[in-house]
């Protein structure tokens, strides 16, 4: 089947290739995909690139709108292969409307996510990122390098699927407590024991919040002004999973009032503008994000936490199989993306 695979870098296309490739080595080489690379994100400019081939594949920061959608299907697409698990970027009841089918990678590899977020709050509490910008100029003082022990700190954990179940068992092997919010408890960690409660008692009592739940319009900036207020003084803040879980102009104004001690961020609400992209040589326009940069407390990286080698294997070997699944007219039941999934 023909493809065009857009927003992708070397790094896709290697992975992608491999997957390919076994599928080859292992079903003959009618059994392959004809994978046509774009760098170009999805949108109403660059959608003529898809006319007449019958799927594209799409990550993060691709738009899959009404117009995007209804371009496609005009031109002959029927399926829309995600290479990540979130579908916020997609318009699911539209592409159900003109016979589209979306299907995404609902697992690629969580402990990727997880190691990242522990890492991001190791750097921000340890000022690790600041430590090697020292070193490296030879300033080998300790002052304003001062951190504190993760271990009998307590540590809240909003969202707790794949991720954040694999966050909390690190988080307790650290000797934390760890407090736990979700609208939909995981039976398996309630049954060991770690408590969930109220947001408002989570929010009061952690010294660590970290957010691993998906984006609907009760979690839209979750963490905003008010929030914030009821948060412990100080608080860190993580946030590997939805950008637009947190309202960056209020907690720009909760670091400059201390009552957000520390900040970390792996994804950003505006991000499709810049991420993904060498910009080095460029001025960034997004004045909130350029504000963030100016905090000694606050690290960002840009949107890698899915990105070790297991995670880019596994992502494409799904997408081949649901390319190769949909091609032959087998069950895509497990990674389909449906109306109800949003409702």
């Amino acid at each position: 089947m023909r493809v065009a695979v857009f927003s992708t870098k070397p790094y896709d296309r290697k992975f992608l290739d491999e997957a390919n490739q076994r599928l080859i080595d292992a079903d003959g080489p009618a059994a392959g995909h004809e994978l046509g690379y774009f760098e170009s994100r999805l949108t109403a400019e660059s959608v003529a690139l898809a006319f007449g081939i019958p799927a594209v594949s799409v990550f993060v920061n691709d738009e899959i709108d009404p117009p995007v959608l209804s371009m496609l299907s005009g031109g002959g697409t029927k399926l829309v292969a995600l290479r990540c698990a979130g579908f916020n970027n997609t318009n699911v009841a539209e592409a159900a409307r003109l016979g589209v089918t979306i299907v995404r990678v609902p697992a690629y590899s969580p402990h990727a996510v997880a190691e990242h977020t522990i890492g991001l709050m190791l750097a921000l509490n340890r000022k690790l990122h600041r430590a090697h910008a020292r070193v490296r100029e030879g300033n080998f003082a300790l002052e304003g390098l001062l951190g504190f022990n993760l271990n009998r700190k307590t540590v809240g954990v909003i969202g707790t699927g794949r991720i954040g179940a694999i966050v909390t068992q690190i988080l307790e092997g650290f000797g934390c407590r760890v407090l736990l919010n979700d609208l939909h408890p995981n039976a398996a960690i309630t049954a060991a024991g770690t408590p969930y409660v109220e947001l408002d008692t989570l929010l009061a009592e952690s010294d660590v919040i970290t957010l691993h739940c998906p984006l609907t319009p009760e979690t839209n900036h979750l963490i905003n002004q008010e929030t914030l207020a009821k948060a412990k003084p100080g608080v860190m803040l993580v946030n590997t999973s939805r950008s637009a879980l947190v309202d960056a102009t209020a907690a720009i104004d909760a670091l400059k009032t201390g009552t957000l001690g520390f900040l970390g961020l792996d994804i950003y609400e505006e991000e499709s503008d810049f991420f993904f992209r060498d910009l080095s040589d460029h001025v960034i326009q997004d004045d909130a994000f350029s504000r963030l940069l100016t905090f000694p407390n606050v690290l960002i990286t840009g949107h890698q936490a899915f990105f070790t080698a297991e995670a880019m294997a596994a992502i494409a070997e799904t997408t081949i199989s649901n390319l190769t699944a949909f091609e032959r007219g087998e069950s895509l039941a497990a990674n389909q993306v449906t109306v109800d999934m949003v409702r």
